[in-house]
């Protein structure tokens, strides 16, 4: 049984996937043994209660320096033993030390076809802002592996969405969440759970 531990920062919407794709057993052999915020208000840690999952948050503020931060939440992360680390919308840079002693066993999810619109400061809506202001035909999400660099790790599944006449990055947003990253993030847990 593979232990995942999904990592958020905002309202939860691919750990809902996730859960969704648990409970309906498209994803088999695998277990969410925990969720962790750096955020005390997301919305994500309250979906984790409901399924009976530990929830904790690890936030950034209570801390003096970014190093103490970094050692308190690889410290979390290992009091659950994963498996498996799973990026969900995680808007911290998760320090080279959790890399290190997680390698080739954190995923994230991003809302772009990599190597498009990634890297340092494409995040949520500015994502799909830049595709808009680019005039993509299609763009997507990406399931990636973490590696030390911001959005370059090795690709695990991608999938297209296209872009319509009037979208507004809210509505582009909507889509790519709905029509690929929902379906990508899971499938490729189940794939590592039974690989």
């Amino acid at each position: 049984m593979l232990r995942v531990g999904v990592m958020v920062s905002g309202g939860g919407t691919n750990l809902q996937a996730i859960l969704d794709r648990l409970a309906d057993g498209s994803i088999t052999n695998a277990e969410i043994a925990a969720v962790i915020s750096n955020n005390p208000g997301a919305y994500a840690l309250e979906r984790a209660r409901k399924h009976g999952i530990p929830a904790v948050c690890v936030s950034p503020k209570e801390y003096a320096k970014r190093e103490e931060f970094n050692e308190a939440l690889l410290a979390k992360v290992d009091e659950y033993a994963p498996d498996l680390i799973v990026l969900a919308g995680f808007l911290v840079k998760i320090p080279q030390q959790m890399i290190d002693k997680y390698e080739h066993r954190i995923i994230n999810i991003h809302p772009s076809l990599i190597p498009s619109f990634c890297g340092v400061g494409y995040y949520g809506l500015k994502v799909h802002e830049a595709a808009l202001t680019r005039g993509v035909k299609i763009t997507g999400a990406t399931v990636h592996y973490v590696d030390g660099g911001m959005d370059t790790g090795p690709i695990l599944l991608q999938k297209a969405v296209e872009v319509k006449d009037g979208d507004t990055p809210e509505s582009l947003q909507r889509r790519v969440m709905e029509e690929a990253e929902w379906v990508i993030l899971p499938e490729a847990i189940d794939r590592i759970a039974n690989s």
